[in-house]
């Protein structure tokens, strides 16, 4: 296996693996605010969104490197 078959399994790895975090991160980030603790679940619900950020930037690695 060449280098770049490694890189796209690493790549494929790192979204799915970030994609359950995300799902455990909004489960968190409601439990936060049922708790009173909407400043906090905030925070979680911003670094939601940055992970997104993060994914899509994988992907388009992924897709770049089967260009």
């Amino acid at each position: 296996m060449d280098f770049i078959e490694k890189a796209k399994i690493r790549l494929e790895h790192w979204i799915t693996h970030n994609d359950h975090h995300k799902e455990e991160y909004e489960l968190f980030a409601e439990q936060l605010e049922e708790a009173g603790k909407e400043e906090s679940a905030r925070q979680v619900r911003e670094m939601i969104r940055l992970s997104v950020q993060s994914n899509e930037c994988l992907r388009r690695a992924l897709e770049a490197l089967e260009k």
